[in-house]
């Protein structure tokens, strides 16, 4: 039988280093999400005067503007697609960081359990043995 040498405050301890970098990662990414957004709201339209807007169409209440919205330019329609293109995989990356952590933790809480299941059967053995033992002794119950 293959041995198991796993040191389940080991494992705790990389799980907070690998914690700690998913949640650097995260922050990253929405750093970046920022930045480009930022990057497209910057980056001018195509119609002369940057600040362009739009009149929305469609229904409004009495006393208030129709809503507009800013035109956006290619570099910002580029961004934008880039980013959906990318939402994705950028999804996926947290999804498997997710589970292989949870992954780690069911796997060293069911070592962690088998290790006391075989505890719990090597003294019960023990305890059996030492019933029987007794039982063998002269003026031992029987």
């Amino acid at each position: 039988m293959t041995s198991w040498d796993i040191k389940p405050q080991g494992v705790q301890g990389q799980l907070k280093i690998v914690g700690g970098h998913a949640g650097e990662l995260s922050t990253a990414l929405d750093d970046l999400i920022a930045d480009m957004s930022q990057a497209a709201q910057y980056a001018g339209t195509a119609v002369p005067g940057s600040a362009a807007e739009t009149r929305l169409a469609g229904p409004v209440a009495p006393g208030h503007a129709p809503p507009t919205q800013k035109a956006m330019g290619p570099v910002a329609a580029a961004l934008g697609v880039y980013l959906n293109g990318r939402k994705p995989e950028l999804e996926s990356m947290t999804r498997r960081i997710e589970a292989c952590v949870l992954g780690a933790v069911k796997a060293t809480n069911e070592y962690i359990e088998g290790d006391l299941d075989q505890a719990k059967a090597a003294q019960d053995a023990a305890r059996a043995m030492n019933l029987e033992v007794l039982r063998e002794q002269p003026g031992g119950k029987k």
